[in-house]
């Protein structure tokens, strides 16, 4: 795989993970084209200064973006009825390309067969594969449970003749009146085999926890938004079933909505003896999403961790934010956190980043923010008595919406060749203490 040489539009955001191959990293969608080449489009889309934009809390606008960019991008024909769930084209893409990496990556010993790959819930707006049979020919299974989403899937998939071969819709419920709702085992037919498996699961406990976020809307049902448990609980049982049938699927893999919810998952999958795990991040504008992969096959090759060193990138997450604070709030709160020590501080809301020079006076007033034992505060990782040399700490904080009422904070360390590097662990630190304290329930 390989870029495709064209020149940058526009810088992406500081810390952006977009797949280097996704044909949006070099190129996001250009709003004010797609408004004269698409005249349904053209209402959705206004200008702030020379900036066209369109409103992400309007149902329509969010829709009709889709469709006009699978359209435009993917010769693919799409629609989906008011309230379902609404898929945004790069990121999604993101999660396509991370799997064709993982088939590609030779982890795994290689097959010559055509891929074939299984989409868990794949919803109204069959996203995934469409995506994956139009730009690498693979072949589908995508099932779902309700009547909607089966019926609006196939309709897409006949909508778009030269793939349709590809792709086939299958009813989850293994019996028509059947209530035990099935992820893979007894879905997956016998003879069946698989090169991965793929799932955008419910993110949430509940319908309410699912609503919170006022600058988005992306639509979707109680179905697709919604399980006992949250994505966690959905995610375990797509592990127990990957347990069953083991090396019927080369890789089973799902998006994630929580940071925090990888180490309890990779434990868990550790425990029912799979041979890989591979995570990934996926980044879109101001929204992250995490990436989770294993497999039961030996490797065929020894993979080697990468040497312990230094971090110079880390992060942390704001779960419970009250209801009355929004990320621009907590970007300013990172701001004034710094200045009120006298730091340097430059705000871009634009990309909700904050860049940060500290004098190792300056980062002395910071960690002595915290109430805790001066003792602890005096060393330093290796336990010797901390001598602050004269010199700066630079850094950046990114401030990223994950879901309602959830943001990642990011810190990622622009010299890490500083004499005051080793403190930017502690810096970030009394910093997470500090908002946790302002925001979290």
């Amino acid at each position: 795989m390989r870029r495709n040489g064209k020149k940058r539009a526009r810088p992406e955001a500081p810390g952006s993970t977009t797949h280097p191959t996704n044909k949006y990293s070099d190129n996001p969608p250009d709003f004010a084209l797609l408004a004269s080449l698409y005249p349904s489009f053209k209402p959705f889309v206004f200008f702030s200064g020379s900036r066209p934009r369109i409103d992400w809390t309007d149902y329509n606008a969010t829709r009709e973006l889709t469709r006009v960019l699978l359209l435009h991008d993917h010769r693919l024909n799409w629609w989906i009825p008011d309230g379902q769930l609404c898929p945004t084209v790069p990121n999604r893409s993101n999660y396509i390309h991370w799997i064709n990496d993982l088939l590609s990556s030779q982890i795994l010993p290689s097959s010559c067969d055509k891929v074939k790959g299984f989409d868990i819930g794949t919803g109204a707006n069959c996203i995934y594969p469409l995506l994956g049979a139009s730009l690498f020919g693979w072949s589908f299974i995508g099932s779902d449970i309700t009547d909607v989403a089966l019926e609006c899937a196939e309709k897409n998939v006949q909508s778009n003749p030269h793939i349709s071969h590809l792709i086939e819709i299958r009813d989850s419920r293994i019996l028509p009146e059947e209530d035990d709702i099935k992820v893979l085992v007894g879905v997956v037919k016998e003879s069946e085999t698989f090169d991965f498996c793929m799932c955008n699961p419910p993110f949430f406990e509940t319908f309410e926890e699912a609503g919170l976020n006022p600058k988005t809307s992306c639509g979707g049902t109680p179905e697709e938004m919604v399980c006992i448990g949250g994505e966690q609980a959905f995610v375990t049982r797509i592990i127990q079933d990957s347990a069953v049938l083991r090396q019927r699927f080369k890789w089973y893999t799902s998006m994630l909505g929580k940071k925090a919810n990888l180490k309890l998952l990779i434990s868990k999958l550790w425990q029912v003896g799979v041979t890989v795990v591979k995570t990934t991040e996926f980044v879109q504008g101001q929204t992250s999403r995490w990436g989770l992969a294993w497999s039961f096959i030996p490797p065929a090759r020894k993979i080697i961790a990468p040497p312990v060193s230094k971090k110079t990138l880390l992060s942390f997450m704001l779960e419970g934010i009250k209801r009355q604070y929004s990320a621009a709030d907590v970007l300013q709160s990172v701001e004034e956190f710094f200045t009120s020590c006298g730091a340097s501080s430059k705000l871009n809301s634009s990309t909700f980043s904050v860049d940060i020079v500290a004098s190792s006076d300056q980062c002395n007033t910071i960690t002595n923010k915290d109430d805790v034992d001066s003792s602890v505060r005096s060393q330093t990782l290796d336990g010797s008595s901390l001598q602050v040399p004269q010199d700066e700490l630079s850094f950046r904080i990114l401030v990223f919406q994950q879901m309602p009422g959830t943001l990642l904070i990011k810190g990622s360390l622009q010299h890490k060749d500083s004499p005051l590097s080793g403190l930017f662990s502690v810096v970030f630190g009394s910093l997470e203490e500090s908002l946790k304290s302002k925001f979290c329930r």
